[in-house]
């Protein structure tokens, strides 16, 4: 389905639900069958009217929590979208700053524990991608206990590349990234936090197997540099492994594996180009820099990063699924048994906007948030075979 036939339908449904005497402000949340290969999808949008969404998580009852980057989470529950969450702390909401991610806590059936990442306003320093924990009450109304975890350690006044999604390892610690903050050579500084895949505790203090808590050269939460600005980070249930997606400047966007301790390249090595067009670095490889396992040229501008484990779409195993916001499409990236990177299947395209979160639900099923003024959220599923 083309954009312009997807729009044309939907508001041809609007106008239909608008001679039925419906109210005018209910969202039109028309689904759409597609075809992916020999695999028939539903497209079903969720709900609508959010803002320039984020990041979306499933809660236990299969009920949805979203974020919206201006500064508001909301839950959605039975097609029905809550009103904003109170107790968030104040957030800096500028250029590409605001509030960013969500996750819970592996206990949250439990503790009702959840974290989340924004650009945190802290002091005449300017502002810097901060960490967030929280319980939400059992009204479901708003935050307690709202504590700032972490904060990054040089702040600046610059609106751009503030990461920053998070990945619970298995020992509940947190990793997630921050960008360069629109100076690249920050993320070569071992400091410097901007240009680093950080690890931290529950509480804030450095994770276990950070590479320079032991060694003192360089900052005790960063896990690996050399990254420029990785919006999304997952990490594969099968066999633990941390997976980042990052945006490139003019060409270059990276899929990596960041291990302890090792430098990812930016922007001394890149497969794209400064958006001057000049050259970056030394080029695309050199001794000390790792190599992507996949890259874009030209660049797609991925928001996010999963890698499929679910029973609905069994033929797409092991594969990647990263969220594009500039051909606002959903990457389909076959991967082998071995982990090596096949072919890529492009699906969406146009048809939805700008897409920001992929997640792989509890029950297979895959999750969307399109950054918009007017985002939804979209839940793709198996298509009845008949």
């Amino acid at each position: 389905m083309t954009a312009t036939y997807s729009l044309k339908m939907r508001l041809s449904l609007a106008a239909i639900i608008a001679a039925a005497g419906l109210p005018a402000a209910q969202p039109v949340l028309a689904q759409e069958k597609i075809q992916a290969g020999d695999v028939a999808i539903n497209v079903q949008p969720i709900a609508g009217n959010l803002e320039n969404p984020w990041s979306v998580e499933v809660l236990p009852d299969g009920a949805y929590i979203v974020t919206e980057k201006p500064g508001r989470i909301r839950i959605i529950r039975d097609g029905k979208t809550s009103e904003a969450l109170t107790g968030l702390p104040e957030i800096r909401v500028a250029g590409q700053g605001g509030l960013l991610d969500i996750a819970l806590a592996p206990d949250f059936a439990e503790t009702r524990t959840l974290y989340f990442t924004a650009a945190a306003v802290a002091g005449e320093g300017g502002h810097g991608t901060a960490v967030f924990s929280a319980r939400l009450s059992k009204d479901e109304s708003g935050l307690e206990n709202v504590q700032q975890i972490f904060v990054m350690n040089k702040l600046t006044g610059t609106g751009q590349h503030f990461g920053s999604r998070i990945a619970i390892a298995a020992d509940g610690s947190l990793y997630f990234g921050i960008g360069d903050r629109g100076e690249m050579d920050r993320a070569q500084d071992p400091d410097d936090h901007a240009g680093s895949i950080l690890h931290i505790k529950p509480d804030g203090t450095p994770g276990d197997g950070n590479p320079f808590v032991v060694n003192g050269k360089g900052a005790a939460e960063i896990w690996s540099v050399g990254h420029r600005n990785p919006q999304g980070i997952t990490i594969d249930p099968s066999d633990n492994r941390l997976y980042t997606v990052e945006h490139g400047a003019r060409g270059g966007d990276e899929i990596n594996s960041p291990n302890a301790g090792s430098n990812y390249g930016w922007p001394m090595i890149s497969y794209g180009k400064h958006y001057s067009g000049a050259e970056i670095g030394v080029g695309q490889a050199a001794d000390g820099y790792e190599q992507p396992l996949h890259y874009w040229d030209p660049s797609i501008a991925p928001g996010a990063i999963a890698v499929y484990r679910g029973a609905m779409f069994p033929e797409w195993n092991g594969d990647f699924l990263v969220a594009a916001l500039k051909y606002q499409l959903l990457a389909r990236i076959d991967r082998a048994e071995d982990g090596s990177i096949g072919t890529e299947e492009r699906l969406l395209t146009g048809d939805y906007g700008r897409i920001r979160d992929v997640k792989v639900a509890p029950d297979g099923s895959i999750l969307l948030v399109t950054d918009e003024e007017d985002g939804q959220l979209i839940r793709l599923s198996r298509a009845d075979a008949s």
